[in-house]
């Protein structure tokens, strides 16, 4: 079903860690309105499509989501590299550190780990498409 292309559809090179800024990034990785949300929001909402073009142009975005999850994975992991606690913990985010160190963590910016309750499936198509667009203008 899922074909993975082993490269980032847009290359991502930062050569100069920024801990405050990957702080801020982490809420769109994994925050309620991110990209994890997202994927598994399209990809659980599909089942209750009405047709199978629908339900294919769920799939096709939710997949889509997921590369976006890795693009911005890759830039939090980017400006984390090679930080130490002590420039997490003078921007007060000491907890995010001690918890996962420099590695990606799907959470909120405000430390609060993704959950499965910031994503709405119903059993109505038109209730989840009016949820899809009220996450996505979240985004912006």
């Amino acid at each position: 079903m899922f074909s993975y292309d082993k490269f980032l559809q847009y290359p991502i090179k930062i050569t100069n860690p920024n801990p405050k800024l990957a702080n801020y990034i982490i809420t769109q990785y994994g925050g309620p309105n991110g990209e994890l949300a997202a994927s598994l929001r399209y990809l659980s909402q599909r089942y209750t499509m009405p047709d199978d073009m629908t339900k294919g142009l769920l799939t096709d975005i939710g997949t889509e989501e997921l590369g976006h999850l890795e693009m911005v994975g890759t830039l939090v992991s980017q400006l984390s590299k090679g930080t130490l606690g002590k420039e997490w913990a003078q921007m007060q985010s000491g907890e995010y550190y001690a918890d996962n160190g420099a590695a990606v963590f799907p959470q909120s910016s405000q430390g609060t780990p993704f959950n499965a309750a910031s994503i709405a499936v119903t059993g109505d198509p038109l209730t989840n498409l009016y949820e899809d667009l009220a996450a996505e203008a979240a985004t912006l």
